[in-house]
Parts: structure tokens; C-alpha cells; sequence
């Protein structure tokens, strides 16, 4: 069976009141039109078209890399933004499918399902239907009187007798593509919105003699769209538990499912616990018997086995098994943890290797820079990797001991096994095995707080 696709995106989504299009706004970091593309993939469509109008430039990146980009220069209804992927599909003759594109919870068995139905049918076209407590705002199903699709009519177009029916159009089709643009040239705009609706064209396949079909959703939050805020936190929240339970399915526990996000392309190996408060998103990978949270972020971050991961924001990290982040660390893009290592309670890391069983604990900053193993840095101890215009390295060997308060000026290299003395401002490389220090003598003057305190005495 051939079958293609057309997602619809071109609308402005005024509801949203927001300077970015309906469709580029995001479900757990990705864009609401990606979900129904990446869906439409997944249903085995070999050729899919996206349609896009308003804030097109927006639009456009989001969907160039896997589909044939159709502008729809006047956004005069949803008649005309098929009609604008005509010559796209000029050659095709098979199951055309048309998807929403701002309605990220569709399925991709459901699209599949459509165009199946439509292939052994024969038929014009298949539409998807749910059946609701309020349909208010939704199209309805008419049928005649033996249970047949008569057509679709719009909210502000029907009759109370219409309004009343609680079967919906979801916007989900599958036609055949040639009766689709043969019968989209008969569409006219004669109605309360002076629009072109693609619902024509089911009464207009009828009328033709052609079978009209409806496919009902058993799950009909598949088929919920996005046009406000609010629908965007309720299309969220739906997606949210869908992904958890898919990962509670394989093995990964939660204490609240209620408060860990999980971005789709996510992956979780089993025995992994995800604390509340715990946010993973883009390419991020979990290993088997990790602990990431509470109060985590973890965006395109590999996490090894056996990994505690507390308190912690990491953004195109690579932490290695066994080690640990947290409470209220900061990896930033480019940090790699090695096995065993350890990034402590307000440590923040960039661009840096921390090596095998080497320990940032505490209230460090560490920039730029090359770890071995087994090294110690010190309470407050920081990397000066910057001087105004360029970034500087800095090399610590294995087994060096770095004492609290130390600064490191790069570029600068601290030899293996070697120990600095707290205090210390290094700016000249260190021999291994070496004691390094740059502390000045301490001086004390007798007696010169007490007589500070009676001067102050007198004074008063």
C-alpha cells in the first residue's frame, strides 16, 4: 500500500498569544509539529508534505530535513492549504493522508489504521471521529438515516439539531488522493466564515457516488489539538503519563510520576529511579541502577550504571558509571565524568574531564580543563581560565592534591602527585610530586584587638 502525507501548519494561532507559531511551540522540548511529522514516519508514510503560511521562517527548520515544504500564501482555510500541495502530489495515486499539525498526540497505529481502512474499502476518504461529553468548537458527524457520513459540519455553520450530535470530526483523514483534488476544485467558501473547508469534500465524494467512511478513536485525547496555553499544559500532561508509564512498562521506578518529565527520545535502561522534580530531555541516556534526583535537569546528558545524580543541572554531558553529582551542581556542555568521579554540592564544571575516582566536592569552579585520576580539588577552588578574550587550558596529573582556596591561572600544568597548599594562586607549572604554595607569611601584632575594643569603649 502507498501512502502519503500532508501536515497542516500554517495557521497563526492567534489564541496562543505568542510571537512564535501554534506549531513551533513544544510538548516535553519538542515542537508540536515534530510530533505529528515523526508520527507520520513512524506510520511507514514514505512522502510526507508540510504545509506552512504564518511565521513561516519559524516553521520552515523544523520540518525541511524530512519533508517537502508547501507555502500556502493566503491562509483561506484548510481546503486551500491541501490545494497548495497539489502539484507535490501530482504523480501520487494511492491513500493521502492529512494530519493536524498542531495536535501532538496522534499515533502513529492510528495513522496507519486510516490508511489501511481506506486501501480496503476503496474509499474516498476515511475520517477519524471521537465522540464527546462537549463538542463545542468541534465539526460534526452527520449521518443519514441508514448510519452513513453524510458530512461534516462546522460549529458555527450548524443547526441546533447538528450541535447536538456528539460525534466529532478529530481533523485526521485518509483520502484517495484523486478524488481528494478532483473534488477540492468544486469547494466553495459559501459559509458563516468564508473559508475553505476540506470537510466539503466528504459530501461532495458522497455526492460522487464514492464511499465516505469514519474510523472511531477509542482514545480520543489522541486527537486533542493545541490553540490556547491551557490545552497546551493539558496536551503535556497527557503526553507526560503516556511516556512514564511506557517507562515504568520496562522497568524504571518513580515516586511520583506526577512530577518527572521524560522528553521523548529519551532512553531509560531498567532499574533506574527517577526522583521527583526530575526533568530529562533531548538524547538524554540513563544506565541500569541509577538514582537522578530530586530537583534534577538533565538535557542530552549520558548517564552510566550505578550513577547518583542529586540536585543537578547537566546540559551535553557524559557521565561515566558509578559517579555522582549533586546536591545543586552545574555540569555545563563539554564535561565528562569519568567512572567513579565525583562533582560535589555547588560545583560548577565546563568543558573539562574530570579523570577516574578524582573528586570536585565543594564550591568549586572548573573550567577548560584536563583531570586525572585520583585527584582532589579542594573547597573553593577554581580554574581562572579566562582573561577577557580567550579561553585557557589547564592540566592536572593523577594523584594531585589541591588544596582549599587555590586558584589556577591558565594555561597551566600541575604535575602528577603533587600537592598545593591552600591559599594558593598558581600561575607557573608545578613539577610532579612537587609541594606548590604561594601563601604569605602571617603576621601578628599583640594585643591590638583588646586596645581597638577599649578605644571604641572610650569613644562610646
Amino acid at each position: 500500500m502507498e501512502a502519503a502525507a500532508i501536515v497542516l501548519a500554517a495557521g497563526a494561532g492567534t489564541r496562543m498569544k505568542s510571537k512564535k507559531p501554534k506549531v513551533a511551540h513544544e510538548v516535553l522540548g519538542k515542537p508540536l509539529v515534530r510530533w505529528v511529522v515523526d508520527a507520520a514516519h513512524a506510520a511507514g508514510v514514505s512522502q510526507v508534505a508540510t504545509v506552512v503560511g504564518h511565521a513561516r521562517e519559524q516553521v520552515i527548520p523544523l520540518v525541511e530535513g524530512d519533508t517537502q515544504v508547501v507555502v500556502q500564501e493566503v491562509q483561506n482555510g484548510t481546503a486551500g492549504a491541501v490545494l497548495a500541495c497539489a502539484d507535490a502530489f501530482a504523480g501520487f495515486d494511492g491513500s493521502l493522508s492529512v494530519l493536524t499539525g498542531d495536535c501532538p498526540l496522534i499515533k502513529p497505529e492510528t495513522i496507519a489504521r486510516l490508511a489501511q481502512v481506506r486501501d480496503e474499502r476503496n474509499a474516498a476518504v476515511v475520517v477519524l471521529t471521537m465522540k464527546l461529553d462537549d463538542p463545542t468548537g468541534y465539526g460534526r458527524i452527520i449521518r443519514d438515516e441508514a448510519g452513513q457520513v453524510e458530512r461534516i459540519v462546522e460549529q458555527k455553520d450548524a443547526t441546533p439539531e447538528q450541535a447536538a450530535v456528539n460525534e466529532c470530526n478529530s481533523g485526521f483523514y485518509c483520502f484517495d488522493a484523486r478524488a481528494l483534488f478532483d473534488a477540492l476544485a468544486q469547494v466553495s467558501n459559501d459559509n458563516a466564515q468564508g473559508e475553505f473547508y476540506l470537510t466539503d469534500v466528504l459530501e461532495i465524494c458522497r455526492n460522487a457516488g464514492r464511499p465516505v467512511l469514519a474510523l472511531a478513536t477509542d482514545d480520543a485525547t489522541e486527537c486533542l489539538g493545541v490553540n490556547s496555553r491551557i490545552q497546551l499544559a493539558q496536551v503535556t500532561k497527557v503526553m507526560q503519563r503516556r511516556i512514564n508509564e511506557r517507562h515504568m512498562a520496562a522497568g524504571v521506578t518513580m515516586v511520583d510520576p506526577d512530577q518527572v518529565w521524560i522528553g521523548p527520545d529519551v532512553e531509560i535502561e531498567r532499574d533506574v529511579e527517577l526522583l521527583p522534580q526530575v526533568m530529562l530531555m533531548g538524547a538524554t541516556r540513563v544506565g541500569e541502577d541509577s538514582v537522578i534526583g530530586p530537583n534534577t535537569r538533565l538535557t542530552d546528558t549520558c548517564v552510566g550504571r550505578g550513577c547518583t545524580i542529586e540536585e543537578t543541572v547537566a546540559i551535553e554531558v557524559q557521565i561515566d558509571d558509578a559517579a555522582t553529582a549533586g546536591p545543586r551542581a552545574y555540569l555545563r556542555p563539554g564535561t565528562h565524568l569519568c567512572e567513579g568521579a565525583k562533582a560535589g554540592t555547588h560545583v560548577e564544571i565546563k568543558k573539562s574531564t574530570i579523570g577516574r575516582g578524582s573528586k570536585v566536592p565543594h564550591l568549586s569552579y572548573i573550567g577548560d580543563t584536563t583531570m586525572g585520576e585520583g585527584v582532589n580539588i579542594g573547597a573553593g577552588s577554581i580554574t581562572c581560565n579566562y582573561d577577557g578574550k580567550k579561553k585557557w587550558p589547564t592540566t592536572i596529573g593523577d594523584n594531585a592534591f589541591i588544596g582549599s582556596d587555590t586558584m589556577m591561572v591558565a594555561p597551566v600544568t600541575i604535575g602528577a602527585g603533587s600537592i598545593i597548599g591552600a591559599g594558593s594562586c598558581i600561575t607557573k607549572e608545578v613539577q610532579p610530586d612537587a609541594l606548590a604554595l604561594t601563601r604569605p607569611e602571617q603576621r601578628e601584632v599583640p594585643g591590638w584587638a583588646a586596645k581597638k575594643r577599649a578605644r571604641q569603649a572610650a569613644e562610646e
